[in-house]
């Protein structure tokens, strides 16, 4: 079932989204060789605490962490660790904000040092293609037009999308309908309209788009061990276009 949202609604989920987007950009800042993903998952925690915000994650179907904390090859979920990371290495830091009640949600992956020119395009790639998915994120266009901009932006540059992770609709919980994926055909999918609220957040690889899943249930990783990144947004669908609840200012 889609929930549409109201504008008191949407507002306030863009409150969340804007702390959330204030919180990466601190990350951003702290980002260099020899940082542990426990570092930045605890400062997660202390300034969402601190901003009178939770981590909506945290608990949800039995996840332990505030963020998730993907590195190099793990596509998404990965759990954040006391291991350092290292020059040339990638982490996605994803995370989900609930403010009095309202959610947003927003992942972005930062490069640790310096990367390999490869790297530094799938990133470009990747965050590009975000937008590009957004902009087909209007009144009466299709899912599946959100998709068909992502794929088709990405395989054109040589990288793949991958299949078994999607967006979705989002507001009183973290995951609602629809289903949003980040490949398709035009004119395909379900109708957008006035009030929806959803994720987009394409994961991009280096290599083949299949995944495969950690002992531990929840990290999903390349099956060819190349790099994966990923950039997520939460947007509201509006008279006035798709509006960008998560963007960092």
């Amino acid at each position: 079932m889609i929930i549409l949202k109201n504008e008191k609604e949407i507002e306030r989920m863009h409150e969340a989204g804007k702390l959330l987007a204030s919180c990466h950009q601190k990350i951003a800042a702290m980002i260099k060789p020899g940082i542990t993903t426990w570092e930045i998952e605890a400062f997660v925690e202390k300034f969402l605490k601190a901003n009178g915000a939770t981590p909506e994650q945290k608990g949800y179907q039995g996840y332990k962490y505030a963020t998730c904390a993907s590195v190099n090859d793990e596509i998404c979920h990965g759990f954040p660790n006391k291991k350092p990371l290292k020059d040339g290495d990638i982490v996605t830091i994803d995370m989900v904000v609930n403010l009095d009640g309202a959610l947003a949600d927003s992942a972005w992956t930062y490069a640790v040092g310096t990367v390999s020119p490869e790297v530094e395009r799938l990133l470009d790639v990747t965050k590009e293609s975000l937008y590009k998915g957004i902009e087909q994120a209007t009144i009466g266009n299709r899912l599946g037009d959100i998709g068909h901009a992502i794929q088709s932006y990405v395989e054109a540059a040589g990288f793949s999308v991958v299949r078994d992770f999607t967006g979705h609709g989002i507001g009183k919980t973290i995951h609602e309908d629809p289903a949003v994926l980040h490949y398709g055909k035009p004119g395909k999918g379900m109708r957008l309209k006035e009030g929806m609220v959803i994720t987009i957040e394409p994961m991009v690889n280096i290599g083949s788009w299949h995944s495969k899943m950690d002992a531990n249930g929840w990290t999903a990783r390349t099956t060819d061990g190349k790099f994966s990144a990923q950039y997520e947004h939460t947007l509201a669908i509006t008279k006035d276009g798709p509006r960008i609840l998560t963007e960092q200012q």
